[in-house]
């Protein structure tokens, strides 16, 4: 398989969701229900979606197969995902905090 390197920049909900579940190692299966566990039912992954994402971030490096026994395929997140990742959660804090302005009330009053 030919690795592609990260480019960076936003990830897509489902990227970002399975680099958090793959904090610990998991099979597609069981993605699927950790994903939806983690995000409190909000976002729900098919298998067409979560394989997509999985083929993608494993030519990417983001993730890595391993163990494949016929059956089931185990992911893993790597480094360069994990620091992605990282990334990915700093910039979504800083939109977060970047809507305080919200709570102050409207602007134009």
């Amino acid at each position: 398989m030919t690795t592609i390197k990260y480019a960076g920049g936003p990830m897509t909900e489902a990227m970002y969701y399975v680099l958090l579940t793959l904090m610990n190692p998991s099979h597609g299966y069981g993605l699927m229900n950790e994903i939806t566990e983690v995000s409190n039912g909000r976002v729900h992954m098919g298998p067409g979606t979560l394989y997509g994402v999985l083929a993608r971030m494993q030519k990417e490096g983001l993730i890595v197969l391993t163990e494949n026994d016929g059956r089931r395929k185990t992911y893993a997140i790597t480094s360069e995902g994990e620091q992605a990742l990282r990334q990915e959660y700093k910039r979504l804090n800083s939109l977060i905090n970047d809507g305080e302005i919200l709570k102050e009330g409207d602007l134009h009053d």
